[in-house]
């Protein structure tokens, strides 16, 4: 009989549908009560939700937590029941989510507008379906809340359904997305009609003595498609940067923060539980490595050619899934440990640069560097904590990011893969260096002012309020997040307990056995330091190379050798970013016979 820990475990189920209770609570009263009434409810089940998944984390760091709802325990091997499975990936993303989204909603209180309580809900709708879909151990789950997350932000993105952009950035992301989604719920189809069962443990069993032939493979592709397009793995990634530049900027931190994340998150969990023992790990290797690759690259080229500054930043985070891809791709518990620190760093770097670019807008009422040159050096703190956010980007020690690609990096030599270490420091330097350079204009006006060759067009994107000072409540979150990025490099322990958790995460068997038959796993991991000499070479390195690109855009000549390196790939970046949905529709068909092509379909 599985193990359930009923006096903490049963937390769990709880945890999915309180958010969900909470935003039907609230568009019940939302044009019945007043603005700071919807804000104060909102924050408090945030609140309330963040500390029923901090439960299950602290239990889940001991061990997984297996519920099945409603007590509906698996007989002979086999259930008809819901399972949920918190192990410490699951439940920290849970956790992660949940905090995001409490800043988020404080830094929205008075700000953004409700729309009588419909933003609130939304929000929280959201959240349900990221802890949803980070707990369950049910593949039709995990797409139900795969859905539920997806519908929840394309409202969120279209919000502003007076601007023309906003309604094209909201429309691109859903069509893309839920494509993606409906070919990922073929692949659950032929799954189901292949083993009788949709539960993550019994497929996982069931699978595990089959042979790879082409309709396993298939499934595979097609299953990932759906969350790797949440991923925004190119060439899935089209729809991220159009949806970023419209959507609130405290929505944006949690696209970037959580939500893409997310999907590489769910994507290998499938890999782990189902295929695991069935796909040869050779050529899952292979085909995330150079996609990985690919995604890096790509995303850290279009960041410095960005002079709207959440394109910008939307774009760094296609760069850093790349390395997070990169990192998932070694297919060791090493390797996984450092996706987990660098994806932690990652959600608060991202979150606190995107609500630094919202009060910008704010204040300001443009997105495009050449015209905030300047004009932001009144506000000398922000400046210097967007300093610090580029900095962290570009993985200077101590912040998360930087230990999570130094580990990522050691992960990735030791199988032999000498030169993941030098993709990672060239796009953290890009993508730093990037974001170094629009903090550099915009607070401290140094350099000289943009020119219409270094970056594209702003968009017209409208602010969402217009402020004459920056409220604390704008403020709080943005500390809180920088210092959550800075904690997950400096606390003791910090890497050990990653390993741990990434030696749960890729074990197939025990993750079956116990979901089935109650057996514990107990993941038995050496303590080690945080840091080793080599990662923080590499991190200063990259920090070191981020402030000279940056220097070489502001003070250098108008077009320095290495933008006119890149001049030529950036034009045809830019055409193939057309923002035209139809294009982005016909590379996702692209992209699934590459996927396909690389894990060896046809099989060889």
């Amino acid at each position: 009989m599985p193990v359930v820990d009923h006096g903490v475990a049963d937390l769990a189920p709880i945890a999915v549908a309180a958010p969900i209770l909470g935003a039907a609570l609230l568009m019940l009263l939302g044009r019945r009560v007043p603005r700071l009434a919807l804000d104060v409810a909102a924050l408090v089940v945030a609140a309330a939700e963040v500390a029923l998944v901090a439960d299950v984390f602290a239990t889940s760091t001991s061990g997984r937590v297996v519920t099945w709802v409603a007590g509906w325990t698996p007989h002979k091997g086999y259930s008809v029941g819901i399972v949920l499975v918190n192990d410490p990936v699951g439940a920290g993303a849970a956790l992660c989510a949940a905090s995001l989204v409490f800043l988020a909603l404080l830094y929205s209180a008075g700000y953004i507008d409700s729309v009588h309580g419909h933003f609130h809900c939304l929000m929280l709708l959201f959240l349900a379906g990221m802890v949803g879909m980070a707990m369950t151990g049910d593949l039709f789950d995990m797409f139900c809340f795969f859905e539920l997350m997806g519908a929840a932000a394309y409202g969120l993105t279209g919000m502003k359904v007076e601007e023309e952009s906003s309604l094209q950035g909201a429309l691109n992301f859903g069509i893309v997305n839920s494509l993606g989604a409906y070919i990922s719920l073929v692949g659950i189809g032929i799954l189901f009609a292949h083993t009788g069962s949709l539960s993550l443990p019994i497929l996982g069993r069931d699978l595990a003595h089959q042979r790879p032939d082409a309709l396993i493979v298939a499934a595979f592709v097609l299953v990932l498609t759906g969350f790797l397009v949440r991923a925004a793995m190119v060439p899935f990634h089209f729809w991220l940067a159009d949806a970023h530049a419209v959507a609130p900027a405290p929505v944006c931190a949690l696209f970037s923060g959580v939500m893409a994340p997310l999907g590489a998150y769910a994507a290998f969990r499938i890999y782990w539980t189902v295929f695991a023992p069935v796909v040869p790990v050779g050529d899952v290797r292979r085909a995330f490595l150079v996609l990985g690759a690919t995604t890096a690259v790509v995303g850290a080229i279009m960041t410095l050619g960005q002079r709207h500054v959440k394109r910008l930043l939307a774009y760094s985070t296609v760069a850093q899934l790349g390395l997070l891809l990169l990192a998932l791709a070694c297919l060791t518990s090493q390797g996984t440990a450092g996706a987990l620190l660098d994806a932690a760093g990652h959600a608060g770097v991202k979150g606190a640069l995107f609500l630094i670019a919202g009060v910008l807008l704010d204040l300001y009422g443009t997105m495009d560097e050449a015209e905030l040159f300047g004009r932001a050096a009144r506000h000398r703190v922000l400046g210097w904590l967007f300093v610090a956010g580029g900095l962290a980007l570009a993985a200077l020690p101590p912040f998360g990011t930087g230990l999570g690609e130094a580990v990522s990096a050691e992960a990735a030599v030791s199988l032999g893969y000498t030169w993941v270490p030098a993709v990672f420091v060239a796009v953290s330097a890009a993508t730093g260096g990037a974001v170094l350079r629009v903090g550099a204009r915009a607070f401290f006006g140094l350099g000289r002012r943009p020119v219409e060759e270094d970056g594209a067009p702003s968009s017209d994107e409208e602010p969402d309020v217009h402020l004459r000072r920056v409220p604390v409540s704008m403020t709080v979150p943005v500390v809180a997040l920088l210092l959550a990025a800075l904690a997950t490099g400096v606390l003791p322990g910090a890497r050990s307990a990653a390993e741990r958790a990434g030696a749960y995460f890729v074990d197939h068997a025990g993750y079956v056995s116990q979901a089935l038959t109650g057996a514990q796993a107990h993941m038995a991991v050496h303590a080690r330091a945080n840091w080793a000499a080599l990662g923080v070479g590499l991190d200063v390195l990259s920090a070191l190379l981020a402030v000279g690109i940056a220097a070489a855009a502001c003070y250098g000549p108008r077009l320095p050798a290495l933008l006119a390196l890149q001049r030529r790939p950036m034009r045809i970046l830019r055409a193939v970013h057309s923002g035209r949905v139809g294009d982005y529709v016909a590379w996702l068909m692209v992209g699934v016979a590459v996927l396909a092509g690389l894990v060896g379909l046809p099989l060889r």
